[in-house]
């Protein structure tokens, strides 16, 4: 279970990070609410997933979620480029996530 809550964390963690790009510095009210309370419930479901996981998974899993969720949500939303270092940095995180989840036990 506290791997589902700790992905689910990841994935507001992306939805904050978009919300607040179009927030344009929190100048955007309806964007800055959904940036608010995406932190709120990302921040509260990686809480209670460190009640399970250790810190360092947690954390790390989380982060890794957001950046490769945020890194996809430019792509594909707001046109930023698609370079080989890019994907190849993205693959890296990704192959991070994966030995994470393997060697932590829960």
């Amino acid at each position: 279970m506290a791997w589902t809550i700790l992905f689910i964390a990841g994935l507001l963690e992306v939805v904050w990070a978009f919300s607040m790009k179009q927030s344009a510095g929190f100048t955007r009210l309806f964007p800055s609410l959904v940036t608010i309370v995406a932190m709120i419930g990302s921040f509260s479901l990686l809480a209670w997933s460190m009640r399970v996981l250790p810190l360092g998974t947690a954390y790390t899993v989380w982060t890794g979620i957001g950046a490769l969720g945020a890194l996809v949500m430019g792509i594909v939303f707001l046109g930023e480029s698609v370079t080989a270092l890019r994907i190849l940095a993205a693959g890296m995180i990704l192959g991070g996530l994966l030995l994470m989840r393997i060697s932590t036990v829960s």
